[in-house]
């Protein structure tokens, strides 16, 4: 015999148990254990990418290229996402069970997993440790690193996930926007979720959410440092592609979705 899931199944750790029912008799058995995954192959899946050449580089590849520097002199660094590797696949499931959203309340969380874009908005929240929340990786911008890990000597992802797991989940230190983006491109695509890497140059950091850059100067030319908004050398963040059939046809494809820590969005 067969069993098929829904495609719209929930994701995680499944327990298979066989009932045998002979008059007013039920036997069990435990079957065994498997675990089900988002699937870009599936046509009824939220996930589903037609093309496989996409499919092969946004979910299957485990290299990949992150362009950080600035406008005028980019630089291309290789990243191992490693999303196959052992022991991966177990700490992104512990990484949803860790959440603030299932300590708060492990039904409803779990019951939504089958949704791609509650789980990317689970996975983005637990990739940085700023919520308190057993996150990957703190981050840092400033001062010195010489204590731990500079941001720029990162390659891989694999290396921070097996760390953070070793040390119990506690946050890896230090972190910036491509290493944050690298570590979601492989939990997401360990997921079955297709995931790419955006990077972005003279990148608007608006803060007052009035969309534009705002900058005051006194009668005599002056600046003055009134306001947060800023414009970054460059930024990194991932895109993930599900449909979205609470927003409509037209917004089915490429979702932005940001592991960075910075203002904090419901």
């Amino acid at each position: 015999f067969t069993i098929s899931s829904p495609a719209n199944a929930v994701i995680g750790r499944y327990n298979l148990t066989l009932l045998v029912t002979s008059g007013n008799k039920i036997f069990s058995r435990f079957l065994g254990q498997f675990v089900l995954l988002f699937n870009p192959w599936c046509s009824g899946d939220a996930v589903y990418m037609a093309n496989e050449n996409e499919r092969q580089e946004y979910v299957l590849n485990e290299n990949g290229i992150i362009f950080v520097g600035n406008a005028k002199y980019m630089e291309a660094r290789g990243w191992y996402y490693g999303q196959f590797q052992d022991h991966l696949l177990n700490i992104c499931l512990t990484m949803l069970d860790l959440s603030l959203y299932y300590r708060q309340n492990a039904a409803m969380d779990v019951s939504r997993r089958g949704d791609p874009k509650y789980v990317g908005r689970v996975i983005s929240s637990m990739i940085n440790g700023n919520d308190n929340d057993n996150g990957v990786l703190l981050g840092k911008w400033q001062g010195s690193f010489h204590s731990h890990e500079n941001p720029s000597r990162w390659d891989g992802s694999v290396v921070i996930l097996q760390k953070w797991r070793q040390d119990n989940y506690k946050p890896v230190q230090y972190g910036q926007c491509w290493v944050f983006a690298g570590v979601m491109c492989t939990v997401l695509r360990c997921l079955g979720i297709p995931t790419r890497l955006v990077s972005n140059f003279n990148s608007a950091h608006d803060v007052d959410r009035n969309l534009s850059i705002d900058k005051y100067y006194d009668s005599s030319g002056k600046s003055l440092s009134i306001g947060q908004d800023s414009t970054w050398d460059y930024h990194v963040w991932n895109e993930s592609w599900f449909i979205r059939p609470d927003l409509g046809t037209p917004y089915n494809g490429w979702q932005v979705l940001d592991a960075t820590p910075q203002e904090q969005s419901k």
